[in-house]
């Protein structure tokens, strides 16, 4: 098949030759959002075995940007729930870059998909799960 046909075709992920087995500690320089994320994804990421070590720094900004996303909320909802623009702005835009690294550690519907992750997902906490 040529370089043309490939075109806006994403690659099937497969399991990593070389996956964590465990999940590290997250790193010490995370705020608490950040690190409530890490706790919350690294197990599902390591149980898909499609993360190594190199994938890390990748796993470590989506965490940051998730973080500032809600620290900022939580901060707007301190102020009486006013918008500040600049803060809307950086909210907006880490929210857009954890969306994207996000599709890319499948942690998203349609990237799941891609993965063909067999693997259920812990709705417990999940209002909309069917019963």
């Amino acid at each position: 098949m040529s370089a043309a046909h490939l075109r806006g075709i994403k690659p099937k992920v497969s399991a990593d030759q070389q996956p964590l087995i465990r999940a590290p500690k997250p790193p010490a320089y995370f705020s608490t959002y950040a690190r409530d994320e890490w706790r919350r994804i690294m197990p599902t990421l390591i149980s898909r075995r499609v993360i190594c070590k190199a994938d890390l720094a990748q796993v470590e900004t989506y965490c940051e940007m998730t973080g500032l996303v809600r620290q900022i909320a939580h901060e707007r909802q301190l102020a009486g729930g006013l918008i500040d623009v600049k803060l809307f702005g950086v909210q907006n835009r880490a929210a857009q870059t954890a969306r994207q690294i996000a599709a890319t550690l499948g942690l998203d519907p349609v990237s799941r998909a891609r993965i063909g992750s067999a693997a259920p997902e812990d709705d417990d906490d999940n209002p909309l799960a069917v019963a």
